[in-house]
């Protein structure tokens, strides 16, 4: 697929700038708040590893998978130095399963606002689904289309994008938009979504 072949080039070229080498300020808000409990976890788009290694220290049991083998292997060996237990996979998630489902939460900071078209994104979040208990948790971090136009940074989605591609398998417990931590002098905006996944 183009997305998937276009995020294993730019791990070869070293072009990741949504890579902070710490983990994102939006989970930690939402894990310090108390809004999301630590419990078996799938970080979806894991890179190398700095959300997943963070969320274990928290308390998480944590498998993080990415398309790259370079992200996987960076995230193992952040895993070893930081001295914590995290599960990495290397996978293509839109086309097969993750060992270890079901999980009680999915998590991917930029994976789900990287398809172009709505079945796309629509067919990710029946995936995310697929993989959860009932009830389980969905965390997003979208890019917004509040953003102006501009030439590079993540995909602008509309809250309508998000909601055309996830009512029918999740409930939306709250939306709020806000900014991706980011390396930039203007942070990116972004829509942070917790969903509950709906009974089938």
């Amino acid at each position: 697929m183009m997305v998937n072949r276009r995020f294993k080039e730019r791990y070869e070229r070293g072009d990741i700038p949504w890579d902070l080498g710490r983990p994102d300020k939006n989970l930690i808000e939402m894990v310090m708040g108390k809004q999301i409990q630590p419990c078996h976890l799938l970080e979806i788009g894991s890179g190398n590893g700095s959300d997943s290694i963070w969320l274990a220290n928290q308390g998480f049991q944590v498998t993080g998978m990415d398309l790259s083998e370079i992200a996987v292997s960076a995230a193992r060996e952040r895993a070893k130095s930081a001295g914590v237990t995290c599960t990495f996979l290397t996978l293509d998630f839109q086309q097969q399963a993750v060992p270890g489902a079901p999980f009680a939460m999915a998590y991917d900071r930029g994976c789900f606002h990287s398809f172009d078209t709505g079945y796309m994104r629509k067919k990710f979040a029946r995936h995310v689904a697929a993989h959860l208990h009932e009830s389980g948790l969905w965390l997003t971090l979208t890019g917004s289309a509040d953003d102006p136009p501009r030439d590079t940074g993540p995909p602008r989605r509309s809250v309508k994008d998000i909601v055309y591609a996830v009512e029918r398998y999740f409930e939306i417990l709250s939306i709020r938009a806000g900014t991706f931590d980011s390396q930039r002098d203007i942070p990116p905006r972004a829509f942070i979504c917790l969903m509950k996944k709906r009974k089938q």
